[in-house]
């Protein structure tokens, strides 16, 4: 009997690698598994680092609120951009409340933002397909620690979140060419984003 106990005991402690990033859904521990044992893991974080020095990856929102104001709709315009240079990536979008109202509520309300954040993505071209993930964490992840209302609290984070599996670049794991790729904003691009912006403001 002890013995049997003990064998499940230790089968209860085997975990696959990247498991502690698991968040709960089927399948995340074994697609982190692969990632880290590929390296395209490592890949992913370098490039979330070069995403999140060059472009804002943060919109925020007014007080129970979904609405993309002037300055959000600005931010996710540079996101857009950033994002179209590396077709080869996918992003996910995370949804986050302040700690005012119930905890069900902030949840349902933090998914409101995140679609509303990919909805303006996906208006600039980039492909549903490749804006994964789409979370909310309610009032459980707070920039500021406070009770009360706080804008930064009420948020959404753009992340790189992996690559697209079967692009020509990602099948022949060429990850760093695709890190390291120059991110050139042509003049054309410059003249339709700041005509974008213009019409934004204008709103």
């Amino acid at each position: 009997m002890a013995s049997a106990l003990a064998l499940v005991l230790l089968a209860g402690c085997n975990y696959e690698a990247g498991y502690e990033v698991d968040g709960g859904t089927f399948g995340d521990a074994s697609y982190n598994n692969e990632q880290v044992q590929t390296g395209a893991k490592q890949y992913v974080d370098t490039l979330n680092d070069r995403f999140s020095a060059e472009v804002p990856t943060t919109i925020t929102f007014a007080f129970d609120s979904a609405y993309l104001d002037n300055t959000a709709r600005a931010t996710l315009t540079r996101q857009a951009q950033w994002i179209r240079q590396f077709p080869e990536v996918r992003f996910s979008v995370y949804g986050h409340t302040d700690a005012v109202g119930s905890a069900a509520y902030n949840k349902q309300l933090g998914l409101r933002r995140a679609q509303a954040a990919v909805a303006y993505l996906t208006s600039h071209g980039i492909s549903r397909s490749r804006l994964e993930a789409l979370v909310s964490f309610g009032e459980t992840q707070p920039a500021i620690v406070t009770s009360g209302r706080e804008r930064a609290n009420r948020r959404t984070v753009t992340q790189v979140s992996g690559f697209v599996g079967r692009h020509p670049t990602v099948m022949d794991g060429k990850y760093a060419q695709i890190i390291y790729r120059d991110y050139v904003q042509s003049a054309a691009s410059a003249t339709t984003l700041t005509g974008i912006e213009s019409e934004v403001l204008a709103d």
